[in-house]
């Protein structure tokens, strides 16, 4: 499996002595489900049970007493609904494994979570005090609602540039040569995949639905079809097709509208980052629930395709990357004042699969070799991909219609006669590059430099990806994926 051993000299530093953690921000991908083929897809028990565990790992390093990085001010054992924003799309797999993520971060708290009432009896919630933490379900994650039965990687995303640069790939002569070396390979799994694949679609176009049909099967089924064709070697084979097939769907160098979903996630960041700035720590802790996609779309903004072959691939069930907001300075959390902007940094850390079974490391960012990354430098570099509002992103997407048609971009709302980007590609040439998406991150920069008294102006600019203003994008934007998705199986 592809970043499983993620062999890089900077991996793996140890936390540094004397150092406070401020806030947390987590990207976790769903558990272990049923193949994206044979839709509803759905959470499988091992899939709870690994996000669960992942939970469990990260109560240990932030959250519990005796957390190894506790972050401050975070409530230990009694879940406080101001400290936390968890969010996910309304993705029925997504959501489900936010949940049990939740109950391994905090577990039911048994007899703290009695109460006394005015009648002398008390009361306790259910499963022994199980905590009910709410779950945000948002049209604008960076994960495409109902994602999970999506085969296509850009589908839902609405972001008729994204599309139009994902299918730029099935023209271009690398996938030409991979879809014609491997025509005999994929043929000759028909006797695995012959009850869902036809034979015309046995071929490198399906690479990614194919390798998780099989990957599924191998998992949960006793018995498969052609069982000894799947050898070793072969299945390598199949991962690897997989990877080359989703990272040129997820990412391309010189079209970085292609890594739509790695631009949002990456304003989400940064916004969140702010406020747990600005706020003097009052949201700590932020988990957002996505797919894959949206880890390969930002390794790729980030040069962490540049530092190991190794980020080019597909991540594991359950897989999450951690952007640790931490201080050297003295005296914070024992009454001392909130640290300046320019006393903090930022740590990224990785774990390929559940956290437990593969704790987090870390690596550096944006090519910089350095790492933590001082909150400025972070925040600037995070700007020259970010899209953090809704005029950003339908400038960016070359969309014209529903909610953008609103906003003033590209010199207007536009006549409408290209509401589906995605069916006139030549709009796309003037969004492909992203200075107006980097507006708002360069914002973020550069008040971030000016310190906290700047902060507290400019906390309601920051938050440039509030969940109600942009409710209805993801609305608007399965409209226009509706006419563009092409859908693999």
């Amino acid at each position: 499996m592809a970043l499983k051993a993620l062999v890089v000299s900077l991996a793996a530093l140890p936390f540094a002595k004397g150092e406070t953690v401020l806030g947390v921000y987590i990207f976790h991908r769903h558990g272990d489900r049923t193949p994206k083929s044979l839709a509803p897809v759905n959470l499988t028990a091992l899939g709870a049970d690994e996000a669960f565990q992942s939970g469990g790992y990260y109560r240990s390093r932030y959250i519990a007493a005796d957390a190894s990085s506790p972050i401050l001010g975070l409530s230990h054992d009694i879940a406080v609904s101001t400290q936390l924003n968890v969010i996910s799309p309304p993705d029925s797999v997504l959501q489900t494994s936010a949940i049990a993520f939740l109950q391994g971060a905090y577990p039911p708290v048994g007899v703290i979570g009695i109460q006394e009432l005015a009648n002398s009896s008390s009361v306790q919630y259910p499963l022994g005090g199980y905590q009910y933490i709410p779950v945000e379900a948002v049209a604008t994650a960076s994960s495409n609602p109902n994602s999970e039965n999506n085969e296509w990687l850009q589908g839902g995303s609405g972001c008729g540039n994204a599309m139009v640069s994902s299918n730029n790939y099935f023209q271009s002569a690398a996938y030409a040569r991979t879809l014609e070396e491997t025509r005999a390979f994929y043929g000759g799994l028909l006797p695995v995949i012959g009850g869902v694949f036809s034979p015309a679609q046995a071929n490198f176009k399906n690479g990614y639905t194919i390798f998780d049909y099989i990957n599924v099967a191998t998992v949960h089924n006793v018995s498969i079809p052609g069982a000894e064709l799947l050898t070793d070697a072969t299945m390598r084979r199949l991962k690897l097709l997989a990877d080359e097939h989703e990272w040129n769907l997820a990412y391309n160098e010189t079209e970085p509208i292609r890594a739509v979903a790695g631009s949002t996630l990456a304003a989400q960041v940064v916004a969140q980052l702010s406020n747990t700035l600005a706020s003097g720590g009052r949201t700590p802790l932020s988990v957002q629930f996505g797919a894959y996609a949206s880890f390969m779309s930002f390794f790729g903004l980030a040069g962490l395709g540049r530092l190991s072959d190794d980020f080019t691939g597909i991540v594991g069930y359950a897989s999450s990357m951690a952007f640790e907001l931490v201080t050297n300075a003295s005296g914070v959390g024992t009454g001392g004042s909130y640290p300046a902007p320019e006393d903090v940094a930022v740590r990224f850390l990785l774990a390929n699969g559940s956290a437990a079974e593969a704790p987090p490391r870390e690596f550096p960012l944006f090519g910089t070799g350095r790492s933590p990354l001082p909150w400025p430098d972070f925040a600037a570099e995070m700007a020259k991909f970010a899209i953090g509002d809704t005029a950003a992103w339908c400038a960016a997407c070359g969309n014209t219609t529903g909610l953008c048609a609103d906003e003033a971009i590209t010199g207007g709302s536009g006549s409408g006669s290209h509401g589906d980007a995605a069916a006139a590609p030549e709009t796309s040439t003037n969004a492909v590059s992203l200075p107006v998406a980097g507006v708002i991150g360069a914002l973020v920069a550069l008040v971030v430099v000016l310190g906290l008294e700047a902060f507290v102006y400019a906390v309601a600019g920051l938050r440039l990806v509030r969940k109600s203003t942009l409710a209805s994008l993801g609305a608007a934007g399965a409209a226009s994926a509706g006419a563009a998705a092409d859908k693999k199986v």
